[in-house]
């Protein structure tokens, strides 16, 4: 066997040990809606009471970050009338402590150690503090004279829980200070250096709440009034695992605005009910199982490797995702199905070029046109995932919540997709066409014949982009279409964006929550969040209701129980408040304009030009569909948006991609015509690709039940559309920008780019 084959097999065989070893031994965290969590009421304690409400508000901004530090915890925040917040946390083991992380308001500051106040006979009865000073007592009990604080928690930019490999100490927290913060520390630590080894005056307090956390001494190497410059430090104090990562927590949440306090806590159940998770799970089963059996119907041997490869797809990014502790909610399950389905477009990539090889009769056998069409398939599959890479990473650093946790989980699977298709897929395939039996009968192999629709393809060789302003003009009108649909019917937000009401009852009788859900659906209330509470607590999160309309879903609540007790009804305000949606579009602008720039480095401004306006064409025209179909745009529908953005850009760049290389063979071919050569070359791609994400779309739709129809719904629609915008919006509109720089230009007719530098302009 040769190394490089050995290799991939080797590392294909560690990859998929270790994420079976992670799947099985670190447990997975089920959210809100599958499995319900603990509830914790908040009350804020606002100097002025008439600014309770948006004191509250930028109290439950901290609060959301100083819980979902990754954005994959789904935590639910929401202000609940003018100074109370319920925050709604899954899996939580000790609600106590919750309560005590969330309530604490993280009053960090720095001092210097004047030395220790003791008596002169050394008993630790504190003397009388000077002005401007304070006395607290160190980690053991000794109490030390402060000054004043240098620096407060506002200074830190950030903090991390690191562990110390090299040396093995153990854990620190690391902190990063910002603006005038780091001269302050490096003077704070230089006056400290001054000091003898030993002497107390040559610590530093840190003061958490009033407490000494952890008062380090300044090492010796640090010289005198020079201090520890940078802006940067380590914060030592023996601290565990535990207490580590808490202290980098509470520093990054920063101090809350005003203090407060726990008035209540309790146990929720779950938002879905059992027949609802049942039937979701089955349509992912049976999304899974069609997508599979397509695939192996279509490429034989190799859809069965691919299919074992997305396995080990699936296995691998459930191993990440636990790894870092994600909550999965029903909607996060299901796109990380669909994420199985879409998975598959890497190996049926190569799965064409290796065809196409082979009916070019360049390479003889399915296992050098295999060996080729995973050479040429690369710079594809690199590129559309570079692209989507791009915008998880910026999703990550810009925005918060759940658009935060969306970029990881795109993220992890995107380099999961990567190691699958090149790693585990091409492992499997080096073992199965090299066996004797394949050798003698390639049609097997699925690599060996051209396929349905390519044959068709060369039969007719029609020519798509014969007339791009026709195509360019239905895309058009199918954007003018929707945007109108945005301006006439508006945007049905749902209660996540724009707030609500809450309405809690104690009941004679226990109430099942799947007929709760029901009987107020057939009331009027279709999309209210139903949860139960211990026996006789049924709590209904539903839009803002006028009062005939809370009369009537508290007579569907009665007649459902029986007799109910109203004890809570108050306004409560949006769970993905103003700054995180003001957050994800930022990171939402900044993705684009980077994918962009990367796209227009790889293969001229142009063609990037064209596949982020074909981009923006599939979302106006999904937003547009939902607005003239009355669909709720809530926090399930901007799951379903962002996956749209990330399947958009992957079709272009591989119609791209395609473009460029054909390019790179003829110089001299005009434009238009390589680019319909393109198109006709990467159709039975799309083709596979989109009926593979169809198929688990489709079960999603029609078996998922309610809770997931409008998200399968979103993504149909957003496959379809992004499907129509690689092939007739951004290839046209490339044609179109091309002939008319042509015509500008003075110096004759463009030409094709130089090997490996994309396209050129005129």
């Amino acid at each position: 066997m040769q190394r490089s084959p050995l290799v991939r097999g080797l590392l294909a065989l560690a990859a998929v040990a270790l994420s079976l070893y992670v799947a099985l031994t670190v447990p997975v965290h089920l959210g809100l809606d599958l499995r319900g969590g603990t509830q914790i009421v908040l009350q804020t304690r606002p100097a002025d009471p008439a600014d309770a409400g948006e004191t509250t508000d930028r109290t439950v901004e901290v609060l959301r970050g100083r819980i979902d530090a990754l954005g994959v915890a789904e935590p639910t925040i929401a202000r609940s009338g003018s100074d109370r917040i319920v925050v709604e946390l899954p899996g939580v083991q000790d609600p106590r402590q919750a309560a005590d992380v969330l309530g604490r308001t993280a009053q960090l500051s720095f001092h210097q150690v004047l030395g220790t106040a003791a008596d002169a006979d050394g008993t630790s009865n504190p003397l009388p503090k000077r002005p401007h000073e304070q006395v607290t007592a160190d980690e053991s009990g000794t109490p030390l004279r402060l000054r004043a604080a240098a620096l407060t928690g506002k200074d830190v930019k950030k903090a991390a829980a690191r562990f110390d490999q090299q040396t093995g100490a153990g854990w620190h927290v690391t902190v990063d200070f910002k603006g005038s913060g780091g001269p302050d520390w490096a003077r704070l630590t230089g006056e400290a250096a001054c000091r003898p080894p030993g002497d107390p005056a040559r610590r530093v307090a840190i003061v958490l709440d009033d407490k000494i956390i952890s008062s380090p001494q300044v090492d010796p190497p640090v010289a005198c009034r020079s201090g520890i410059g940078g802006g940067s430090t380590q914060i030592t104090g023996s601290f565990d695992d535990a207490e580590a990562k808490e202290l980098a927590l509470l520093i990054n949440g920063g101090a809350l605005p005003v203090p407060v306090e726990t008035v209540e806590q309790r146990t929720v159940g779950p938002t879905l009910g059992a027949r609802a998770i049942e039937a979701s799970a089955w349509a992912a089963v049976v999304g899974t199982a069609a997508t599979s059996l397509f695939i192996i119907a279509v490429y034989r041997i190799m859809g069965l490797l691919a299919t074992v490869a997305l396995a080990c797809y699936g296995l691998m990014s459930y191993a990440a995702l636990a790894a870092l502790g994600a909550t999965l909610t029903l909607p996060g399950l299901a796109g990380f199905v669909l994420a199985v389905g879409m998975a598959v477009d890497a190996n049926v990539l190569v799965f064409e070029r290796a065809r196409e090889e082979y009916a070019s009769r360049r390479r003889p056998t399915p296992r050098s046109s295999l060996t080729v069409g995973f050479r040429k398939a690369f710079g594809a599959i690199a590129d559309s995932n570079i692209t989507t890479l791009i915008a998880a990473g910026l999703l990550f650093f810009f925005a918060s919540g759940p658009v935060r946790g969306f970029g990881v989980t795109l993220g992890i699977g995107v380099l999961a997709s990567m190691i699958s298709a090149l790693v585990v897929t091409r492992a499997l395939a080096d073992l199965a066409v090299g066996r004797p039996g394949l050798r003698r009968r390639p049609h097997l192999t699925g690599i060996a014949h051209t396929g349905v629709v390519r044959a068709r393809l060369a039969r007719t060789n029609p020519s798509l982009l014969r007339h791009p302003r026709r195509w360019l003009a239905a895309s058009a009108a199918a954007l003018v279409l929707a945007a109108s649909g945005i301006a006439v019917r508006g945007l049905d937000l749902g209660v996540e964006f724009t707030g609500g009401r809450v309405v809690e009852y104690t009941t004679a009788t226990p109430v099942d929550a799947d007929r709760a859900r029901a009987a107020l659906a057939d009331a009027g209330f279709p999309r209210a969040v139903v949860r139960t509470s211990g026996e006789n607590r049924l709590t209904v999160r539903t839009h803002h209701l006028g009062e005939a309309q809370a009369a009537s879903l508290t007579d569907a609540v009665t007649d459902l129980a029986g007799r109910a007790d109203k004890v809570r009804d108050e306004a409560i305000g949006p769970s993905l408040g103003e700054e995180l949606r003001r957050g994800a579009l930022v990171a939402l602008g900044v993705a684009l304009g980077a994918q962009l720039l990367y796209l227009a480095a790889r293969f001229r401004w142009l063609l990037g030009t064209s596949a982020v306006a074909a981009l923006a064409h599939d979302v106006v025209i999904l937003v547009g569909v939902f607005a003239w179909l009355g669909k709720p745009v809530d926090g399930v529908f901007l799951a379903a948006l962002l996956t749209v953005i990330g399947y958009s850009v992957n079709d272009s760049v591989v119609v791209f991609d395609r473009i460029r290389e054909l390019g790179r063979r003829d110089r001299k071919a005009p434009f238009a015509r390589i680019a319909d050569q393109a198109l006709l070359q990467t159709l039975p791609r799309t083709v596979s690709t989109g009926m593979g994400a169809a198929f688990i779309l489709t079960a999603l739709a029609v078996l998922g039940g309610d809770t997931l129809t409008d998200f399968a719904l979103a993504l149909l629609i957003g496959l379809v559309v992004g499907t129509w915008s690689s092939m007739f919006t951004a290839a046209p509109l490339a044609v179109e920008l091309h002939r008319r720089t042509r015509a500008g230009s003075s110096r004759g007719p463009g030409t094709l780019g130089r090997p490996g530098g994309g396209l050129r302009g005129p």
